[in-house]
């Protein structure tokens, strides 16, 4: 790792103008939360893998930033080259830069990689000692970057109307009225989900997530998809073009923005050349272009002048190119119309969820049995003789990695089974602590029957996406971690039963899950839940549960799907928490005190809990898996 910072240092010195920090964020260009190997710049140059961090790295330190679910993780990581900056705890990045880099400093970002509203904010703060932000022209990490993966080309898959159950031509429709609305002209949509579900496709560019690289703009008459043709058959380019979209190659989203904010573009057909590479560095200036001004597009009653743009998602390269004047920053439509699942993704989720809770039942009957034959474990179901007991202990052992395997294969077997949702959480012991720990076959642990075991697991089916976590003990569990799993467990039943009324938002209902572990002195450091796509991204907005502000924005609605996940995590010792996914629908009251209406949940995840329930049945494999399905 000192090799790399040193030859990043070398080239932010000779950056004109020379570079006092650099940042290096976790996100690519379409902001996403998992990106692809040849985006994992962060990884690259700190070491830390987890999906949520960033980088700060001056010409003589480097500080990494990130959340109370890594904080196990970056510190075992993190060479003594980097500073752990604890998010929650320490100051935020920009308020850090702004404080202790000097007066004038030059902060150099990849504007492709940072968000509208986080430049934004970042220059708020650089304002008193007029540090500023510098767009790099190239990514200088991909320039130190030897060995970098080389760009996906997978191809492109049409996702069915029987599993999204509502057509490109309406969501198209639906999304232009919002234009209406708005006095919009346009939108620029980057968030690679929200290209998918608009388009109704899928694709295989990052893993986990069935989602492809491209860009998307709509106008008011036009529809655009930004993709490398590669990914494109006949038979997806006919469905395109079949739907009114016209499919240009990726690069050419730098250039058609410009010409969409010269309003040109709905008239212009695809011009070779300028197009063939990404234009980072072209500003465009509103009084050259002869844009309306937004004072008069207002005194023109409803002519639509603006172009939408999420400033949450949208990368700072595309924005700039715009006259600010003209441009709407607001979180984007498709955001919440994507949150609001219509009746057949809601069957299909449900139908997902009961072939996954099939499959999870079936690893913890053979995990439980496997257990009982090896290490001699007390055992859930069936209990074997005692002489049977231990027989393979000497020639076979299970660890981490081989359970989730195994895992892997009970959901492979199961109908539109895609792939996982996101990598396994297999962790025994003390790995349990590590929130998002992700095992690795060399340096694993073994399983133990006197730790706790927690799995954190999803599928990616054609009909819907998966996440589901539970946490077991196959020996005795000692008083401390029946106390703190009671404690754990009580906060995921109160969340589930609640009854609230309409308009109520996720940061409201957080404290539901953290009040029985509250009573103890008990806490955890991650939001309790969010919301889950159909066939789309595990971890989808724009709603969720948690104590952060943001969870204040949108109130959860009818028909939205949101997890129940608190937890509970002892350094050193073990880790608690249990997952099962919700779907949000009316509720059932007596009264309707206001005529707000109420909203409760219904629970899609079926699987038992182990300790609280399986005891209790001492009943065959079979017959658990049959009352499953």
């Amino acid at each position: 790792m000192v090799d790399i910072l040193t030859s990043l240092r070398s080239l932010m010195a000779s950056h004109s103008p020379a570079l006092d920090a650099l940042v290096v964020p976790s996100e690519d260009y379409h902001q996403s939360e998992y990106v692809s190997a040849r985006d994992e710049r962060r990884e690259f140059v700190s070491g830390f893998s987890g999906s949520a961090g960033l980088a700060l790295i001056t010409m003589n330190e480097a500080w990494l930033w990130t959340d109370g679910r890594y904080f196990l993780q970056a510190t075992r990581q993190l060479s003594d080259q980097w500073t752990l900056m604890r998010i929650g705890e320490d100051p935020p990045v920009d308020t850090w830069m702004a404080d202790n880099l000097p007066a004038h400093a030059a902060v150099g970002i990849d504007p492709w990689c940072i968000s509208v509203d986080t430049a934004q904010r970042w220059e708020c703060a650089f304002a008193e000692k007029q540090q500023k932000l510098i767009q790099t022209t190239t990514n200088l990490v991909d320039e130190v970057w030897k060995n970098r993966p080389p760009a996906e080309t997978n191809p492109i898959i049409i996702h069915p109307l029987e599993y999204t159950g509502r057509s490109v031509a309406d969501k198209l429709m639906d999304l232009r009225e919002k234009f209406k609305h708005e006095k919009a002209r346009g939108m620029i949509i980057t968030t690679l989900d929200e290209v998918a579900w608009l388009y109704n496709i899928r694709g295989n560019d990052v893993s986990y997530c069935p989602v492809v690289h491209a860009f998307a703009i709509v106008t008011s008459n036009s529809a655009f998809l930004y993709v490398d043709k590669r990914k494109v058959s006949a038979e997806v380019n006919s469905y395109i073009e079949e739907n009114g979209i016209e499919v240009r190659e990726y690069t050419a989203v730098s250039s058609d923005v410009l010409l969409l904010a010269s309003n040109q573009l709905d008239s212009t057909s695809v011009v070779k050349g300028a197009h063939s590479e990404l234009i980072k560095d072209v500003k465009i200036d509103s009084n050259q272009i002869g844009i309306v001004g937004h004072d008069k597009a207002e005194s023109e009653g409803n002519k639509a002048e603006l172009i939408w743009v999420d400033p949450g998602s949208c990368c700072y390269a595309l924005y700039s190119k715009l006259n600010s004047k003209e441009v709407l920053l607001k979180q984007s439509p498709l955001a919440l119309a994507k949150a609001l699942k219509n009746p057949v993704e809601l069957e299909g989720l449900k139908k997902a969820h009961i072939r996954d809770g099939a499959a999870v039942v079936q690893y913890l009957v053979w995990l439980d049995k496997q257990m009982q034959e090896i290490y001699g474990a007390s055992g859930y179901f069936l209990e074997l003789e005692s002489a049977n007991k231990k027989k393979d202990l000497e020639t076979k052992k299970l660890t981490e990695v081989t359970v989730s395997d195994k895992l892997e294969g009970f959901r492979a077997s199961k109908e539109h089974f895609r792939g996982l949702s996101f990598p396994t959480i297999s962790s025994v012991g003390p790995n349990g602590a590590i929130i998002h720990y992700s095992p690795k076959a060399e340096t694993c642990a073994e399983l133990d029957p006197n730790s706790i075991y927690l799995f954190d697991s999803g599928a990616q089916y054609l009909d819907g996406t998966t996440d589901i976590t539970r946490t077991v003990h196959f020996g005795k569990a000692s008083a401390h971690e029946k106390a703190c799993y009671t404690a754990v467990l009580k906060g995921h039943i109160a969340l589930g039963n609640a009854r609230f009324p309409n308009g109520t938002n996720g940061h409201v209902l957080d404290i539901l899950a953290r009040i029985p572990l509250w009573k103890d002195g008990l806490d955890y450091r991650h939001g309790t839940g969010h919301g889950i796509g159909s066939y789309l991204n595990v971890h989808e907005g724009p709603h969720l549960i948690s104590f952060r502000p943001q969870a204040r924005n949108v109130p959860l609605q009818a028909s939205m799907t949101v997890t129940d996940e608190p937890g509970y995590y002892e350094d050193g010792n073990f880790g608690i928490r249990l997952e099962n996914v919700l779907i949000v629908k009316e509720g059932n009251t007596k009264f309707n005190f206001g005529d707000k209406g109420y909203l409760s949940f219904e629970h899609i995840t079926w699987t038992l809990d182990m300790n609280s329930s399986m005891k209790e049945l001492k009943t065959s494999p079979s017959t658990v898996s049959d009352k499953v399905n």
